[in-house]
């Protein structure tokens, strides 16, 4: 019987140590890039396989010892893929001392699920946040329909129904200057690029993103969205103007390729030692991870950062309190490109004359 536990042990402790070393392989498929994803599910599972296999396993012999040093190796690189996104690690992001001293921002982001039809729950959460700029995505013409009252509180709108699970919509009650309605890769996956007048004469710009996540059936490679995120990065990088990138982006905080995109984009992460804020999968505890995200420039102070409540989605809504201050800029060091990074950059954003 101990025998039997100690292999099965042994083949679960390989599998974590194979996931584990899989995204170091810096391919697209799917396949590769899923291990990105349960970083912190494989921490604690290899805890737990450490802590049985003291228990069961004679460790003064040399093999185990081997075996244990791997396993023990695996535990210390995941940790430190996600120990930015704990408590203990150092705030990216100041926080604010005086919320009304300056101009500020409330922004909701939320993936309602487009098969999902609570949005009487919904509502109720928009309505104890109380934003100033609402993203909705994977909205259908029957979601715009029924958030069609929210127009009443927030005059501004750029809406983009669609019946593929990419509709976006984004509601504020602040002026919304130039907003667009972007495909940026592919022709049904779009995204919003907008300034909103946050303060008389105060202006910042705001992209709203949902590129295509890699599926088993369809779309195996992660390349349309790497791509997407290039793009913006790109785009923000010698912008003058106060940024938010804000939306699902199918892709965990610690990914390579989201922090290249920081990299590249120089925008600070507010979960920086705050915490995962996980967002999805809403229904599945154990298996959850940060999809939803708020990234800024380096000109905004954090008020609140939270995750809100369940109303039958697959995601949480994430709800961000931004202040925009004169001071964040020298409190702050966002995120630097090497020339490493821009080469990579330069060849993900080559794959699209591939497409």
């Amino acid at each position: 019987m101990e025998i039997g536990i100690i292999f099965v042990l042994q083949v679960l402790g390989g599998l974590s140590i194979l996931a584990t070393l899989l995204p170091f392989i810096r391919s697209d498929h799917w396949i590769i890039r899923i291990f990105d994803f349960p970083r912190m599910q494989i921490a604690v599972f290899i805890l737990l396989i450490i802590a049985a296999d003291f228990v069961l396993q004679d460790n003064h012999i040399f093999p185990e010892k081997i075996w244990l040093f791997c396993l023990i190796s695996t535990f210390i690189y995941q940790a430190f893929k996600i120990y930015p996104y704990s408590q203990l690690s150092r705030k990216e992001v100041v926080a604010a001392q005086d919320a009304d001293a300056h101009a500020t921002l409330r922004l909701l982001v939320s993936n309602v699920y487009m098969y999902n039809k609570n949005v009487t729950d919904f509502l109720k959460i928009v309505s104890e946040a109380d934003p100033d700029v609402i993203l909705v995505v994977e909205t259908d013409q029957w979601w715009t329909d029924e958030l069609a009252g929210l127009k009443k509180k927030y005059p501004h709108s750029v809406l983009q129904p669609l019946e593929n699970t990419y509709g976006m919509l984004l509601f504020s009650r602040l002026q919304l200057n130039r907003p667009e309605v972007r495909y940026l890769v592919e022709d049904d996956v779009p995204s919003i690029k907008t300034a909103v007048e946050i303060a008389p004469g105060q202006r910042i710009m705001l992209y709203c993103l949902h590129p295509r996540p890699p599926r088993p059936t369809k779309n195996q490679n992660t390349t349309e969205r790497d791509i997407e995120l290039i793009k913006v990065g790109k785009e923000i990088r010698n912008m003058e103007l106060p940024v938010i990138v804000a939306g699902d982006l199918n892709d965990v905080a610690w990914s390579h390729t989201t922090r290249l995109f920081r990299k590249i984009s120089g925008l600070l992460d507010p979960r920086v030692g705050r915490g995962l804020f996980s967002s999805f999968h809403a229904k599945i505890p154990f298996l959850r991870w940060p999809l939803d995200h708020v990234f800024h420039s380096e000109h905004f102070k954090l008020i609140r950062l939270k995750r809100l409540g369940f109303f039958g989605s697959d995601h949480f809504p994430i709800f961000t309190h931004l202040q925009l201050h004169p001071a964040a800029e020298i409190l702050q060091d966002p995120p630097e490109a090497e020339r490493v990074d821009l080469q990579e950059a330069v060849e993900i954003l080559n794959k699209e004359k591939a497409l």
